[in-house]
C-alpha cells in the first residue's frame, strides 16, 4: 500500500500551514485544521465564500462560477478553494470575505487560549 504524497499549503492571512493531498480540494484540507472560523458554503463553486488568491505554487481547478471569479481575477491567481486542487506546495491568501472569518476566529483563539 503506497502513501499519497501531500503538499504543504500556507495561509498568508494567518501564517498557518496544512497538508493537502493532490486529490483533495484546498478547502477540504483547510477544513481539517478543525477551526470554526472557516466558512463552508456550497462546496460546488457557486457561492464564492471560499475565494482565495494563489500567491505561489500550482493548482488544478474545476469549473468555477464566473459571477464569483472573473476571467481577469483567475488570471491574477484567484480561485475558489472548493474547486482547486494542489499540484505543488502552495501559498495562498484568503480573499476579503473568507479572510474576515478566519482572521476573526484566529484573533479570538489567540486572546482566549
Amino acid at each position: 500500500m503506497s502513501s499519497i504524497h501531500c503538499f504543504s499549503v500556507a495561509i498568508g492571512n494567518t501564517q498557518e500551514r496544512y497538508a493537502c493531498r493532490p486529490d483533495q480540494t484546498l478547502l477540504g484540507g483547510m477544513e481539517q485544521l478543525g477551526r470554526k472560523g472557516i466558512p463552508v458554503g456550497c462546496r460546488g463553486g457557486g457561492c464564492g465564500v471560499c475565494k482565495v488568491r494563489i500567491e505561489s505554487g500550482a493548482t488544478r481547478c474545476e469549473r468555477m462560477s464566473r459571477s464569483h471569479v472573473s476571467a481577469d481575477e483567475e488570471a491574477q491567481g484567484y480561485v475558489l478553494a472548493c474547486r482547486a486542487y494542489p499540484q505543488s506546495d502552495v501559498a495562498l491568501r484568503a480573499a476579503p470575505r473568507l479572510a474576515r472569518c478566519i482572521e476573526r476566529h484566529q484573533a479570538r483563539t489567540l486572546s482566549h487560549p
